[in-house]
């Protein structure tokens, strides 16, 4: 059977004051759980097209696929002060592929596994996949071509015959399998970012509570250090890629594995620079872990600074005093860092901006990214306090860019922070 698989993310997603363009590493894991010998694969990335809807006609008309695959990375750009809204590309190129060919249409990816049902809804494929998709659309695309029933797959999203939207629930991967990264164009990723990403954990998508000692268990995804290092390896001597962002909710807990992964990158000598997010807990951060990073080739962190939308429910929340020992301890190991600091979530006032701003200024990130507001998502702390608010009548409007703002500072904010970003040549307002 002829699988196309569609990366739609045309986003420059902002990073610090540069804009990263990143690699469709979802859309390239899916590819790789494909059986090769059983269909042929091809992988439309429209990331750098010039005039995408030409080129997914043209793609379709010259290949014909019988099933295609359509991947959203983001519902956004998560940004108060330039929203962009990415639904409607897709939307666009799923149209255009329905006026070419009746083969099934499957959207999946990280935006569409936020609000399944709701993606569905507005972008009419003929079905989805919540959660992690790689085995789940493998084995679809198993089912579709020998005539088998899928309905009761993991993930999947359907319309039953009454016409009510189905969800089987989130789909869990273990990425077994690598990504499989040949259709797309490594040398201008290379180019185009902060490097190309590799998972080394992922957290519970739904509910987890990190701590600096976490036992692997509580990960769905903690991947073996010699299966990391390969992975760098075979990215290095396949590609010629020396710079990867090690894709972590918090590279540093566990905090044995983050030391495992930083001596066997050492021994490895693979001579690469990467860059991750850091969690700012101090009993995390010893010197020791940040010391090792330095040497096995870390270039640079990524902290959230305090509030935001995810810290207080990872159990992360950080005071002023733990944030600057951690930043400090940063400084003294040479590790470079950037941070996003949030102003507006509930209880913010003037006060509490000032003494955010001050803090800022008492600190040397490479970059601070200045966030108005918080960008709401579903079944959060955030949420429930915009329900509460009126700023919601429903999370169903959370498809579209929707920020909160808190009401006493909500209407000065933005012209408080756009002062000090001008008068900071390191700092970038979103």
């Amino acid at each position: 059977m002829r699988i196309l698989l569609i990366a739609t993310n045309r986003h420059r997603r902002l990073m610090s004051l540069m804009n990263a363009q990143p690699a469709p590493i979802g859309l390239a894991y899916i590819a790789g759980y494909l059986d090769p010998d059983r269909h042929s694969i091809e992988v439309l990335d429209l990331m750098f097209s010039e005039d995408y809807l030409a080129d997914t006609a043209a793609r379709v008309r010259e290949f014909q696929p019988d099933l295609i695959g359509i991947s959203l990375r983001n519902l956004d750009n998560s940004s108060y002060i330039d929203p962009q809204w990415a639904l409607p590309t897709t939307k666009e190129v799923i149209d255009k592929v329905r006026s070419l060919t009746d083969s099934p249409i499957v959207c999946g990816g990280p935006a569409f596994s936020l609000l399944p049902r709701e993606c569905f809804s507005f972008l009419g494929p003929d079905l989805g996949i919540a959660g992690d998709g790689g085995e789940t659309f493998a084995q679809l695309a198993d089912c579709i071509e020998s005539g088998e029933t899928f309905h009761n797959l993991p993930g999947l999203v359907y319309r039953g015959a009454d016409g009510t939207l189905v969800c089987q629930g989130p789909a869990y991967s273990n990425f077994s399998k690598p990504p499989r990264f040949d259709d797309l164009d490594m040398a201008r990723y290379d180019q185009a970012g902060f490097g190309i990403g590799i998972v080394t954990k992922l957290d519970d998508t739904f509910s987890h509570s990190m701590t600096a000692g976490q036992e692997s268990t509580h990960w769905r995804v903690l991947k073996p250090v010699e299966d990391v290092v390969h992975e760098v390896r075979e990215m290095k001597d396949r590609f010629g890629i020396r710079k990867v962002f090690f894709i972590d909710s918090g590279f540093n807990i566990p905090l044995p594995h983050a030391k495992a992964l930083c001596n066997s990158l050492i021994e490895a000598d693979l001579k690469v620079h990467w860059n991750s997010y850091l969690a700012p807990v101090p009993e995390a951060c010893d010197d020791e872990v940040l010391n090792l990073m330095k040497q096995a080739g870390s270039a640079l962190v990524i902290m959230k600074g305090l509030g935001g939308p995810s810290l207080e429910e990872e159990g992360l929340e950080p005071s002023l005093q733990t944030l600057g020992d951690v930043c400090g301890r940063c400084d003294r190991a040479g590790i470079h860092y950037t941070i996003s600091q949030y102003f507006g979530e509930p209880g913010e006032t003037r006060e509490t901006v000032e003494t955010k701003l001050d803090f800022l200024r008492g600190i040397n990130p490479a970059i601070a990214n200045l966030r108005v507001g918080t960008r709401i998502r579903p079944e959060t702390s955030i949420a429930w306090a915009a329900l509460q608010e009126g700023l919601i009548d429903d999370e169903s409007e959370l498809i579209r860019p929707t920020f909160y703002v808190a009401e006493p500072v909500r209407d000065w904010i933005v012209d408080r922070l756009k002062a000090e970003a001008a008068a900071n040549p390191r700092w970038n307002l979103f």
